[in-house]
């Protein structure tokens, strides 16, 4: 099952049918918003507003673990995260699409793991996306024509205010390729919960750095948004048919990453945890 996380824009797909929106319960609280469940190329499809329906949810107060658990409850076993970008390369001007392959976290105000006291884990993120998903969507964006890198690193900020001047030149210095505010702690907890993701950044501005543009304001991220709207659905579309038939190495995630003695592990835990790690609790 495949989900989609992102804005309202990118769920208007034509040929989406037998649509209901679904509200899902969590163990770890409220979800951005209920999920729209439906049918696209015969594969089952559930998107998830990531701010809720009318942006209600600033970045830092998103409940990253709730989404996480309540697509995992629905069966979704691949995620798609589209989410708009500052861009610190020159190469890469507004409206292009980056298909990520590395993060940076610098956010610091959100949980970021499913695991605690009680049952403590520790999973990989060396590659934090999955290859073969980035390789899907990158291959469905070339055949549509949409201007893409493969390849990238997403800086992630706490947010909300954008980045200072300063703060700009140091990413860049750090050879990061574009700025955003949304998929870390989600890749982690996607990756916790043995969801293959990946991540389709789409270049809104130039963040702050650039001498000769304007800088970032909400008007003009919005204006290269609705521009991006109608690719983002095309890119979902043509990407969904292929990853109806795969396995891959991200479903198994947990297989050793669970420190915590059997004797040791709290029962409360265990059943919070009973969705997201039932497959290695059991």
């Amino acid at each position: 099952m495949l989900g989609v996380i992102g804005g309202s824009g990118v769920y208007n797909i034509s040929g989406l049918e037998n649509t209901r929106w679904v509200k899902v319960d969590s163990s770890f609280g409220e979800p951005s918003d209920e999920i729209l469940v439906g049918e696209l190329a015969g594969l089952s499809i559930a998107f998830l507003p990531r701010h809720g329906r009318g942006h209600r949810i600033p970045p830092s107060e998103i409940n990253y673990r709730a989404n996480i658990e309540a697509l995992k409850r629905l069966g979704v076993t691949d995620i798609i995260s589209v989410s708009a970008v500052g861009s610190l390369r020159e190469n890469l001007m507004p409206g292009m699409f980056v298909i990520v392959d590395q993060f940076i976290d610098r956010t610091f105000a959100r949980e970021k793991t499913f695991f605690g006291t009680g049952l403590v884990a520790h999973v990989s993120m060396a590659h934090p996306v999955c290859q073969r998903l980035g390789d899907h969507l990158y291959a469905a964006a070339q055949s549509l024509g949409i201007p893409v890198m493969r390849g990238g690193t997403y800086l992630v900020m706490e947010g909300p205010q954008f980045s200072s001047l300063a703060e700009s030149e140091l990413y860049r210095s750090w050879q990061c390729d574009v700025i955003g505010m949304t998929n870390m702690p989600e890749a982690k907890l996607a990756r916790e919960a043995e969801i293959c993701y990946a991540t389709v950044a789409m270049v809104t501005d130039y963040d702050c750095w650039h001498p000769h543009h304007d800088d970032v304001t909400v008007e003009l991220i919005v204006k290269v948004l609705l521009e991006n709207a109608d690719k983002a659905r095309a890119l979902v579309k043509a990407t969904a048919p292929l990853v109806q038939a795969d396995s891959c190495a991200c479903r198994s995630a947990l297989q050793h990453a669970i420190l915590t003695s059997a004797d040791a592990r709290d029962p409360a835990m265990l059943a919070k945890l009973s969705a997201v790690a039932g497959r290695v609790l059991k």
